[in-house]
């Protein structure tokens, strides 16, 4: 079984130990750094990675475009459904005519009379084959829109887990600095010491200097990129850039990896790209019907009733001036300079173009499946090994010191150790982040597994 990273540290005591080096334990690290960075004067808030993902949808504005796309996609299927019903309007109006010498009769041939009322009530339906398309457009468009704020929310979730463990991974790398230059501050110590017991050359002592200046370097940069980290999530997280938190640290329980076949069922089930790309072609196919709109017949039926006569009155003058019409009208149209064609060419070219997206989508999704799986697969693998150079690392560490004490080991020697276990743990930690990101990108095309 690999062993943690916590034994990790504790073999790192030991061989400190040996070496006469005192440094703070691994809880007290963890104090120093909260204390030094997040001193507030409310406790911080502690912050898992499913919170992260939370508050971030709520605030990540490319996010949001897509919801309100695909909010705003939903309302245009209402519309054109709406414009497929019988639509029912009232209609209130009155006209004045100067008149033309004769009673009742105005000056305007177009006017019914000198004063005309209108208080009618009008069924309209419109019945074409651009209205049904358009219709089934908007259905094809939601489902576009929709697959669009699905990819947008698994492309967040995977910009999310690198922010989110990107900080975890500068905290563990700056308390791994601060023990290293905690060591070497203790080592130059020891080599004085030894040096003035005439037990080690001075060369020893400038070289343990050297180690000192350098690692202390480090730990300077592993502060900043530690800060810029925290920033960076902070902006992604919260509204008004809160840098008073903090985050659980689970790297050590890595996810376990489903079988090829599993994500490949996954992903020809849950993808939304392909999702898109379907959706896409069908609002193209649509499209095409909507462009032979213009080249076929239309039809509009209107049913009125209500009053349109001279006086404001169910009777006037012995006539019953409450009534209804109806009027059917079909529209053949016969000649625009060859626009409709010019629509009908543009829409075929728009669906070509969809089914090659399609087909490329298709082909991307196998291709990616192998790449993405392959990358978790080998991350997951690296694991075990990282856990394996941390360990020998940390041993090797004890024993030059043994051997250093002895006098059976250089200077060089011990430094090389300290180096070699930092960068060993390290490169774990950067392992552990590599693999939580290559599931988040798996999960892109599969969904939550």
């Amino acid at each position: 079984m690999p062993v943690s990273i916590f034994r990790f540290r504790h073999y790192v005591a030991l061989g400190s130990l040996l070496l006469s080096l005192t440094f703070a334990s691994s809880a007290q690290t963890s104090n120093v750094v909260t204390a030094e960075n997040n001193i507030q004067t409310s406790a911080p808030l502690t912050l898992t990675l499913q919170d992260a993902l939370q508050r971030a949808k709520k605030n990540n504005p490319e996010y949001r475009a897509a919801l309100t796309e695909y909010g705003s996609s939903r309302e245009d299927v209402v519309q054109t459904r709406a414009a497929l019903l019988p639509n029912v309007n009232y209609t209130a109006a009155f006209d004045y005519t100067q008149g033309g010498g004769v009673p009742g009769v105005g000056r305007f041939i177009a006017n019914n009379g000198v004063h005309e009322y209108i208080s009618q009530g009008n069924v309209h339906q419109a019945i074409s084959l651009g209205g049904i398309a358009d219709y089934r457009r908007s259905i094809a468009m939601e489902a576009l829109a929709r697959a669009r704020a699905e990819i947008a929310a698994r492309g967040l979730v995977v910009t999310v887990t690198q922010a989110y463990y990107g900080f975890v991974t500068a905290q563990r790398k700056f308390a791994d600095e601060q023990r290293a230059a905690t060591q070497a501050r203790a080592f130059f110590d020891t080599t004085q010491k030894l040096e003035n017991g005439g037990e080690v050359a001075h060369s020893d002592v400038i070289k343990a200097q050297l180690q000192m200046e350098q690692v202390e370097r480090d730990l300077r940069a592993s502060e900043l990129a530690m800060n810029r980290t925290r920033i960076e999530l902070a902006i992604l997280v919260f509204p008004d850039f809160n840098e008073n938190f903090a985050v659980i640290d689970d790297l050590q329980t890595p996810e376990s990896l489903p079988s090829f076949a599993e994500i490949q069922t996954a992903a020809a089930n849950k993808n939304p790209e392909l999702r898109a790309a379907v959706a896409n072609l069908q609002a193209a196919k649509q499209g095409v019907a909507t462009a032979w709109n213009g080249i076929l017949p239309s039809l509009s039926l209107d049913y009125f009733y209500g009053i349109d006569a001279n006086h404001f009155a169910v009777r006037s003058d012995g006539i019953h001036n409450l009534g209804y019409a109806a009027t059917a009208t079909l529209q053949l149209p016969v000649w625009n300079w060859g626009a409709s064609r010019a629509k009908l060419k543009q829409a075929g070219l728009r669906q070509a173009q969809a089914n090659l997206e399609l087909t490329f989508a298709q082909r991307q999704l196998l291709a990616n499946m192998r790449i993405l799986y392959s990358e978790a697969q080998g991350a997951r693998a690296e694991l075990d090994s990282l856990n394996r150079s941390a360990e020998l690392a940390s041993e090797s560490l004890r024993l030059t010191g043994l051997r250093y004490k002895a006098g059976e080991a250089l200077v060089l020697e011990v430094v090389d150790a300290q180096n070699t276990l930092t960068q060993a743990l390290n490169a774990l930690n950067d392992g552990q982040v590599r693999f939580r990101v290559a599931m988040a990108n798996l999960q892109t095309l599969t969904g939550s597994f």
